[in-house]
């Protein structure tokens, strides 16, 4: 009985120790490539990023929401010039110059709703100009290499007992799966603020026919401060990549493989943590809420 029951203990170690190997093996393979890619993606404009759909936001932008945002300056327009002559007790005490003034502020509102495609983009050419530079002096090596210290797993795992082992495997299936789902975090993250991006520019006439008007202008002023937030998010995004490459430098040094893995998986989270909070940490920079 003695010798069956060593055999089954053999059997499970063996299977045990094979699993184990293969949720360690490239483990953080999926992460190191999303993680690379950050600045890569970031650091593209909106045409750049995929010409099909900046042409399509640009169709939407120029034939559906231009002619919505010229309704709403003729309407801004009116309701300044009428608000003009009541101001000015119906026309006593008069004064010729507010007709220029009114002049002015329109051909100027006219002449932004016109440029709006060139005012947005060149928002964005700033902010990824200054990211793209960013991305040159900071970004280091951001992929973790664990294959050196796991070489020596295996040997390590034939002379440990069952019970250690078992609670090992248990540990690689809860980190491979919280890898997989950190990945998806990455990839939603990045991508999800490109699409934001076109979101936001697909209807960027509207709130630029506001700008001029005094009391309709907050309008357009906070969507030029949602645009700079937007931009300049990935110079945030980037920053917190660059704080994450120092962080993992050495940790492939460390002997004790458990620690190094759950370190390795611990910056990932904290990575990912801090990616969420460019978003609003942008905002509140840029007073953009």
């Amino acid at each position: 009985m003695n010798f069956i029951f060593d055999k089954l203990v053999e059997w499970m170690k063996e299977l045990l120790t094979s699993s184990i190997m293969a949720n360690l093996t490239g483990l953080f393979d999926n992460v190191n490539a999303q993680v690379a890619d950050i600045a890569v993606q970031v650091g593209k404009t909106p045409q750049a990023w995929n010409g099909g759909v900046y042409s399509m936001i640009k169709n939407l932008s120029d034939h559906v929401a231009l002619p919505i945002a010229g309704i709403i300056l003729a309407i801004v327009a009116t309701t300044e010039f009428i608000q003009m002559i009541i101001n000015h007790n119906n026309q006593h005490d008069f004064e010729t110059w507010i007709f220029f003034k009114w002049t002015i502020k329109t051909f100027c509102s006219i002449l932004i709703v016109s440029n709006t495609w060139n005012i947005v983009m060149a928002v964005f050419d700033v902010a990824q100009h200054v990211v793209n530079n960013a991305s040159g002096l900071i970004i280091g090596d951001t992929s973790i290499d664990m294959n050196a210290v796991i070489g020596s797993l295996e040997t390590k795992l034939e002379t440990m007992e069952l019970g250690p082992i078992f609670s090992l495997w248990l540990q690689s299936e809860l980190i491979s799966f919280t890898m997989w789902a950190l990945t998806i975090c990455i990839f939603i993250i990045t991508y999800g603020r490109m699409i934001e991006v076109y979101l936001v520019t697909s209807l960027a006439p509207i709130p630029l026919a506001t700008m001029a008007n005094q009391e309709w202008g907050q309008m357009g002023k906070n969507y030029i401060r949602s645009l700079a937030a937007l931009g300049f998010q990935a110079f945030l995004i980037v920053v917190c990549v660059a704080i994450y490459a120092v962080l993992i430098q050495h940790i492939g040094t460390q002997t004790d493989i458990v620690k190094a893995i759950w370190t390795c998986m611990g910056y990932t989270v904290l990575l990912c943590f801090a990616l969420f909070k460019t978003s609003s940490l942008a905002q509140s920079i840029f007073n953009a809420r």
